[in-house]
């Protein structure tokens, strides 16, 4: 599956080894060394993927997730994290903010291309076209889009996906590794902790619009998405 990948990366060297990897892998790259640059090519190039930087000059890499995941050309764009940080709180604060995978350094090329082949495989799993509703609750799988009574509700590409299996599963319980099983695919690289970020950022999301509700916690089994609760 080649891509169009932007490589967000202040060291240059760091920057070409990820860039070569990725062409020899099959990926077309382009390469920015702080967030302006970057921004100026994702609204060139619009790629498939984005492997940025915790840390660059100027604006922080989370900053620019932040600002991807705002903007609403770019808010479905996926996004691994790439990082020397390794405490739990630095990758929970990544996966917040809606990054879809986060990798530390130092890692092999043939890693970064298994995770990145992931995420490109689990993004867009809708096979059906199917629109879903539930309690006033829309998603529409072909235009990516989720309304309650008309008013949008804005998520990003993982937490769009949750929701789809949830709401095409209601009142099952799911366990961690049957989520990560459904959602995210090929999850050797998940972990666990990750449901419970995205099912806590989907929670956020749903409760401006009264439907965080549906999502309940089942203590020692799971989550599920229950339609008598919102």
């Amino acid at each position: 599956m080649a891509a169009t990948i932007l490589v967000v990366e202040d060291e240059p060297g760091i920057q070409e080894l990820i860039s070569y990897g990725l062409r020899q892998a099959g990926h077309k790259t382009f390469c920015a060394g702080d967030a302006e640059q970057a921004m100026k090519l994702v609204n060139d190039v619009l790629p498939d993927l984005v492997l940025l930087d915790w840390m660059l000059p100027g604006m922080s890499g989370i900053e620019l997730a932040k600002i991807l995941r705002r903007a609403p050309r770019t808010k479905n764009i996926p996004i691994i994290m790439l990082t020397a940080r390794s405490e739990e709180c630095d990758k929970i604060s990544g996966l917040e903010i809606g990054a879809d995978d986060y990798i530390t350094k130092p890692f092999s090329t043939r890693e970064l291309v298994a995770r990145i082949k992931a995420v490109l495989r689990r993004r867009s799993p809708e096979s059906a076209d199917d629109i879903v509703e539930i309690s006033e609750l829309r998603l529409d799988p072909v235009t990516h889009r989720v309304t309650v009574n008309d008013h949008e509700v804005i998520l990003g590409p993982t937490e769009f996906r949750l929701l789809y299996f949830l709401m095409t599963h209601t009142e099952r319980v799911h366990s961690r590794s049957q989520l990560l099983d459904g959602v995210w695919g090929d999850h050797v690289f998940v972990e666990d902790r990750t449901v419970d970020v995205h099912i806590r950022r989907l929670r956020k999301i749903l409760e401006p619009v009264g439907k965080d509700g549906l999502v309940q916690t089942v203590r020692g089994a799971g989550y599920r998405l229950s339609v008598g609760r919102a």
